[in-house]
């Protein structure tokens, strides 16, 4: 499948209600894995990937050293391919946008770029996370390429629950935004309790994404509340790490 095709079919995967799932990776044998158990897509997460290498999250691990992984993972499967971009690894437009071409170049047909300032305090502004956007879109037309811009916003995440619902009308502000500037879909970690999820879903023109954690346990839950995507975020690697050192305990 050519790159462009890949891209096409990774947006056509966001259904409401029967949403794609992604059960995030770290390398390229994860991939392969999920290719051979009939995954229709794979997705990096960077915790998972930083973690994996030995380096924090927060766009610790070398953006280039990111490009190789990406590379090896877009080489072993035949599948879409989305990578974890955070911040983009810059905070000009221009510069983020440059950086994602590289993410194109390396095969990857998506991408998630985060609002909150890496390794700072708060979020970006809505015009400044838009402008990022629409270079990024501007970018990837440019490869030919329909990248799958997956617009994270995190309002919720780290946050105190009995605060999430007085952060409604702000993330779907961010959500009209992101996608008028050229966003796909709007992803929202962090937010768990199923009714707010529902004003989400409800309130947005954008397909939405949310994080399996906490209440959010089965997939065909989430789907019920009209989400289109459902990724895993660190979990698997977490839940690989605990079954590593559990095997090793039993093989004393």
């Amino acid at each position: 499948m050519r790159q462009a095709e890949k891209a096409i079919r990774f947006a056509d995967l966001h259904q409401k209600g029967n949403p794609v799932v992604l059960y995030n990776i770290w390398d390229a044998a994860g991939a392969k894995a999920l290719a051979e158990a009939g995954a229709p897509a794979v997705a990096t997460g960077s915790w998972s990937v930083a973690a994996a290498h030995g380096y924090e999250d927060g766009e610790a691990i070398p953006l280039d050293f990111v490009l190789r992984i990406t590379e090896r993972i877009c080489a072993s499967v035949d599948l879409p391919v989305s990578v974890d971009f955070e911040g983009g690894y810059a905070t000009e437009p221009a510069e983020v946008a440059e950086n994602v071409r590289r993410i194109i170049h390396a095969g990857a047909v998506g991408i998630n770029l985060e609002d909150g300032i890496v390794r700072g305090e708060g979020l970006h502004s809505v015009s400044s996370q838009a402008a990022r956007i629409r270079a990024i879109r501007s970018v990837a037309a440019e490869e030919g390429i329909p990248l799958v811009l997956n617009a994270r916003t995190d309002l919720f995440l780290d946050s105190d629950p009995a605060t999430h619902k007085a952060h409604l009308a702000e993330a779907l502000e961010r959500e009209a935004a992101y996608g008028e500037a050229g966003a796909d879909c709007f992803f929202v970690p962090g937010l768990t309790e199923s009714s707010l999820i529902s004003r989400i879903v409800d309130g947005a023109k954008l397909p939405v994404n949310v994080l399996m954690m906490g209440e959010l346990k089965a997939i065909r839950d989430v789907a019920a509340l009209g989400v289109s995507r459902a990724s895993y975020g660190p979990g698997p690697f977490r839940r690989f790490l605990a079954d590593f050192r559990k095997a090793y305990a039993g093989s004393l």
